[in-house]
């Protein structure tokens, strides 16, 4: 029931949870009934949180995602599903939040990136969200899956080389969060040498410290960059089929896309590894299958999007008029969230989450739905089994309960998942050969692309490094980065 411009409230049907009264608008009490969705309590205990809202404001609780930004976040799954299907009553476009246009949030407010307008298909709707959005899903429909998956074990074995003598690792320092930079490089089609410097700049850009302002200006000379080359010449990778779309993106748009590409494939690609692994690795139910010789991995995916998803509350949108929704008033320009996983966990049909029912919304729903679905479950399952084949007796180096989360209101990240295991003797191998693919046309006989890693030629084993102490992250990070670096000048 919403009130549009110039139109009458019409009076509630009985049975409407409106009947009773007027609905209750979220913010109606001053926000002194908004549950924080920030801190350590919050990220330690999610599910806790949403039961408690569930059982105060029903599936629409009033939330403050950080100190002075107030939204609704609903947590119930038929009325997530519907409001992200709803493009009429909910606009996915931003430029209509109202606290962003009275200037109480401004651009520098530490959510503000994440829900701020930017010219790409995630923050448009109608004609231009088509658009954009129809340029990345028929290029990544064009990515050969065989070819992902044998480009991300390569990419697994150079990382797990990195930390396999030393019998102790950080993976999401030195695994989770660095693989999928090292798969971008490649669906990007950029230069193999790059892929050191991307990782060491998109790491920068992550810790949002010190050199975070000047990691995205380097990002985005990276990309200018990049643009430029393949406008010289197409080759078969996803920079090139956007370049040659026929809907004609512009340079600005292309960077736009690319960016959105690579911050929705990075950082949520990491936590559903990395929540997957914690998942192998600490679960009594795919403990005893993994010491029998097998791998659930796809199970275990299922079950981290079902309750831990990557990004755990999203799929922002605005009301574009004044709605009552579940006995709630929803106003005009106040953000909605939907809480993926309190309404997974919610779900009636996600009672057996292991036995391939993927109805979750781990992946929103709707004209916004995740593009990047298949290669996102590739690089993930690939990676893990690659991980777990290669150190088949890595365990926990702390007991579970003492991992932490990382805190904010939209991710469902761990700040570090230690492991131990014993040490291996690493052989060395040869660098990526450069993509050889020929210029890409879009016509029947185009076909999609094809990679042709170079086979690796190893040399006898190098000695066992003793045990080492413990590594601060930065150098685990530094070690990091001179092994790639050093890695693919072929030393």
């Amino acid at each position: 029931m919403c009130d549009q411009p110039s139109s009458r409230r019409p009076r509630p049907p009985p049975g409407c949870p409106a009947h009773a009264g007027p609905a209750e608008a979220v913010g109606d009490t001053g926000h002194s009934a908004a549950v924080p969705m920030y801190g350590p309590e919050f990220a330690a205990d999610p599910h806790g949180t949403y039961a408690r809202m569930r059982a105060t404001h029903g599936p629409i609780a009033p939330v403050e995602l950080t100190p002075g930004v107030y939204a609704s976040l609903v947590t119930s799954y038929p009325l997530g599903l519907e409001i992200l299907r709803d493009t009429e009553r909910f606009a996915k476009d931003p430029r209509g939040w109202r606290a962003m246009q009275d200037g109480s949030v401004g651009p520098d407010n530490p959510v503000a990136p994440m829900m701020m307008y930017r010219p790409n298909a995630l923050f448009c709707d109608g004609e231009a969200h088509a658009r954009l959005r129809g340029a990345i899903t028929d290029s990544l429909d064009r990515v050969d899956p065989h070819a992902l998956s044998e480009y991300v074990e390569r990419s697994a074995e150079t990382l797990i080389d990195a930390f396999a003598s030393r019998g102790e690792a950080d993976l999401i320092i030195e695994y989770a969060s660095v693989l999928p930079l090292l798969v971008f490089n490649q669906l990007f089609g950029a230069r193999p040498a790059d892929g050191p410097k991307l990782v060491e700049t998109m790491m920068k850009l992550f810790d949002s410290g010190e050199e975070a302002a000047a990691a995205n200006d380097a990002l985005l000379h990276w990309i200018s960059g990049l643009l430029v080359d393949k406008r010289k010449q197409l080759s078969a990778d996803v920079t090139s089929w956007l370049i040659a779309h026929p809907s004609q993106l512009t340079d600005d748009e292309l960077m736009q896309q690319m960016i959105l590409l690579m911050a929705a494939g990075t950082d949520p690609q990491q936590n559903l590894i990395a929540n997957a692994l914690r998942l192998l690795l600490s679960d009594d139910r795919f403990a005893g299958e993994l010491s029998g010789g097998s791998m659930p991995v796809e199970d275990a995916l299922d079950e981290v999007l079902w309750n831990d998803p990557p990004m755990a509350n999203y799929g922002t949108r605005f009301p574009r008029y004044d709605c009552d929704v579940a006995g709630v008033r929803l106003r005009k320009g106040e953000p909605v969230l939907i809480s993926y996983a309190a309404a997974n966990h919610e779900a009636a049909m996600a009672s057996d989450r292991r036995s391939g029912n993927r109805a979750h919304l781990a992946w929103s729903a709707g004209a916004h739905r995740c593009p990047a679905e298949r290669p996102a479950r590739v690089i993930a399952s690939v990676a893990i089994e690659r991980l777990l084949d290669r150190l088949p007796d890595m365990e926990l180096a702390v007991p579970v309960e003492r991992l932490t989360w990382r805190t904010g209101p939209f991710a469902r990240a761990l700040a570090a998942l230690p492991v131990r295991f014993p040490a291996q003797a690493v052989a060395a191998h040869e660098p990526f050969a450069a993509p050889t693919s020929e210029p890409v046309r879009f016509d029947e006989t185009s076909g999609v692309s094809q990679w042709n890693p170079v086979p690796s030629s190893s040399t006898p084993p190098a000695a066992t490094s003793p045990e080492r102490q413990p590594e601060s992250p930065q150098a685990a990070r530094r070690r990091l980065l001179s092994f790639l670096t050093a890695w693919w000048r072929g030393q």
